[in-house]
């Protein structure tokens, strides 16, 4: 799959490790669900600690990504959900360390609660 970076400067630019927009060729597009920190063993919290829920969350996500053919790379969409969004700095450099470049295009919403008390959550779309 080939991943076509869209920039317009007559948008903002990106403020962090996203693309404003991409454009994925053709294959199977898969839609994932959320994540959120829980160990796969047990269910539970990997930690109460927010860098530990963000790295569980996406390692998640990978894991989910790579069930459907896919990799990191095949993401051209994700969001992020944090319940403080005083964090957006830390998710952003967790995420950046994790996503290979080109970034895919990417919202972050702030949102009250999250399941289980988690304090992030990810979901990304993929074209595989």
């Amino acid at each position: 799959m080939t991943k076509q970076v869209i920039h317009s400067n007559d948008a903002p630019a990106a403020v962090g490790p996203y693309s404003q927009a991409i454009a994925a060729g053709s294959g199977k597009t898969v839609y994932l669900s959320g994540q959120i920190g829980l160990e796969p063993g047990t269910g539970e919290l990997v930690s109460e600690n927010f860098e530990g829920q963000v790295r569980q969350s996406f390692a998640n996500l990978k894991a989910v990504i790579e069930a459907a053919g896919g990799t990191l790379d095949s993401i051209v969409r994700l969001n992020l959900y944090l319940t403080d969004l005083s964090k957006f700095a830390g998710a952003n450099a967790i995420m950046a360390d994790i996503i290979p470049e080109p970034f895919p295009a990417r919202s972050t919403i702030g949102v009250a609660s999250l399941p289980k008390g988690a304090q992030f959550e990810v979901d990304a779309i993929i074209v595989v």
